[in-house]
């Protein structure tokens, strides 16, 4: 998989939601980019040594264009908050692998986001739009601050689960499919880990594949320093255990390969 480091130009940039930014980066990474995929992204200020992973939210191969939705978490990320059109912001992609969108076709599908884990699936509802028997899209948020819910319709059934109830199903991702009746026969999804622990254990017990794409505070991003690694079932051939490399093998595994 080629990856480069570039310098990207910011395209535009908006707060979409309290502690929430929507960055438009021009730059060439976006004709390899796949769902689930990330790029890391350079901080100026040196003092924040490490590049910032950051998940792809919408991609234009077209125009050279990627989306990138995420959370003021800290220095790094509260730096590029204030980045404005026409900024300079390195980056390094495209990284990681990405959601094995072929899987799905001509199936029910579910994609499943909670919290930040929401945007990356975006990009795969829009690459999945028409090619699947039907695609649900759950999203669990906090509260009514619903970021990127207009883009999910236009592409999917959307549900909506908040944790004070002020929208749709009061509860979680699981609380909504259960309350609604949803069945699939395939699940993509990214979030918050005890949602993906909660969502394997629902794929087992339905007997359905599912995919999931593993947050994780990274370093390198390139498998070097093995710094976000996941307990597996298979032995690793890189370094000999019974683990793998968020950064590289990942983020997306199949939920029944990885100890959660």
């Amino acid at each position: 998989m080629s990856k480069k480091k570039e310098q990207a130009v910011v395209y535009s940039q908006q707060n979409i939601a309290t502690g929430i930014y929507d960055m438009w980066i021009q730059t060439s990474l976006a004709k390899d980019a796949k769902p689930g995929q990330f790029i890391s992204v350079y901080p100026q200020d040196k003092s924040t040594l490490l590049p910032r992973p950051i998940s792809i939210c919408e991609i234009d191969k077209e125009n050279s264009r990627l989306r990138i939705v995420y959370r003021v978490a800290g220095k790094g990320t509260a730096e590029f908050s204030g980045y404005q059109k026409a900024d300079k912001i390195d980056v390094l992609g495209t990284l990681g692998n990405g959601f094995p969108l072929e899987k799905a076709e001509g199936k029910r599908v579910f994609l499943i986001g909670g919290g930040i884990g929401i945007p990356p699936m975006l990009e795969t509802a829009k690459q999945l739009a028409g090619k699947t028997k039907e695609t649900n899209v759950i999203l669990g948020y906090r509260n009514s601050e619903l970021f990127l819910k207009e883009d999910f319709e236009k592409y999917a059934n959307l549900f909506i689960a908040t944790e004070d109830g002020s929208v749709g199903t009061k509860g979680n991702v699981l609380t909504a499919i259960s309350e609604k009746g949803l069945e699939a026969d395939i699940i993509f999804a990214c979030g918050p880990m005890p949602m993906l622990r909660a969502l394997k254990q629902y794929a087992a017990e339905k007997q359905i594949p599912a995919y999931i794409s593993l947050e994780e505070r990274m370093a390198c991003g390139v498998g070097a320093c093995l710094g976000c690694v996941v307990k597996t079932r298979e032995v690793d051939h890189h370094s000999h255990v019974k683990n793998a490399r968020i950064c590289t093998d990942g983020p997306v595994y199949l939920a029944d390969d990885v100890e959660i």
